[in-house]
């Protein structure tokens, strides 16, 4: 008998073994938008989450929008969530970083309230014009900016965005006067807006763009990446064309600060499979989006450095939200 009871001890803790190595995840998961639907963030989130939801039948992967104040309130619903790695957050620069410039106060600190996981994320923002415009180059545009600054309106996905700040460090780093500076609610009434003719300008995320390319109404003049993209591979960098200004739109995957390193690891390590994936990537290109996995100390270095590279636009051009 006590032989019996000890073979069946020894059965249930060799059935219990894997459930016990399982960090993550145990329970149902909510990936937090600080965005609207349909926005990047939000697709980027679907995408993964589709795919964490296939390897993990038995466990809901659930995406919520909650957007408002600049990515801020969706950022501080997950900074303030239980930190064991049941809701993260899809986020990027803004609200982890630059809107620490904008806003007198913010309800959560990034340094201390938030904990990177990993950079999901790349995508190219272009310098476009309307085709009415008459410039063929940035350095044409450069040379009618410098004639016609204060005549010469730029449009944006909104004040302190990053397609604000990109068109304010154009003119700041070619030396012309003031832009005057459109707000959008997105990146469809902008493209709408450089059609009209409403507005001379704009640096906007490249897939907002490139299917207006084949009716000729607008013309993109460079890339802002570092270098040139891979989808758009004629088109030269805002560097190349003498204009040394660098601006580089992510997304990354955040949780609450307190989560447990080992939750951090292993949703690190699964999000970076499913990165890794050729039909994901596949997803991600069709949206001119590539895959950009990190380790979570290479996201704390992008977020410390967005600060860096904007902070000198921002006072320059006297952007502050409240």
């Amino acid at each position: 008998m006590l032989r019996l009871i000890a073979l069946t001890l020894a059965a249930l803790s060799l059935s219990a073994t894997p459930l016990a190595a399982q960090t993550w995840p145990t329970k149902p998961v909510k990936l937090v938008v600080p965005f609207a639907a349909g926005s990047t963030p939000d697709m980027v989130g679907r995408v993964i989450a589709d795919d964490l939801q296939a390897r993990h039948p038995g466990i809901s992967f659930v995406v919520e929008n909650k957007p408002g104040a600049s990515g801020n309130t969706g950022t501080d619903y997950v900074a303030k969530a239980a930190p064991d790695g049941s809701t993260l957050g899809i986020s990027l620069g803004g609200p982890l970083a630059i809107n620490t410039l904008l806003f007198s106060k913010l309800p959560y600190n990034p340094a201390k309230d938030i904990a990177p996981i990993t950079t999901l994320t790349a995508l190219p923002s272009v310098l476009v014009v309307p085709s009415a415009l008459g410039v063929s180059s940035v350095g044409d545009f450069i040379a009618r900016l410098k004639k016609d600054a204060g005549q010469i309106s730029y449009g944006s996905i909104g004040a302190g965005s990053l397609s604000q700040l990109c068109m304010e460090a154009i003119g700041l780093k070619a030396g012309a006067g003031k832009m005057v500076h459109v707000p959008y609610g997105g990146s469809p009434q902008v493209v709408t807006a450089l059609i009209r003719g409403d507005v001379q300008a704009a640096c906007l995320p490249a897939i907002a763009v490139t299917p207006q390319l084949s009716s000729g109404t607008v013309k993109i003049l460079a890339v802002s990446t570092a270098q040139r993209s891979p989808f758009l591979p004629d088109i030269p960098t805002l560097k190349e064309s003498g204009i040394d200004v660098e601006s580089d739109a992510w997304n990354a995957l955040i949780a609450p600060a307190g989560t447990s390193p080992a939750i951090i690891a292993e949703i690190n390590r699964e999000v970076g499979e499913t990165l890794h994936k050729p039909e994901v990537r596949d997803k991600l290109r069709a949206q001119l989006i590539e895959p950009a996995p990190s380790t979570p100390d290479e996201l704390r270095a992008r977020m410390d450095a967005e600060k860096r590279l904007w902070a000198d636009v921002i006072r320059a051009a006297d952007i502050r939200i409240n």
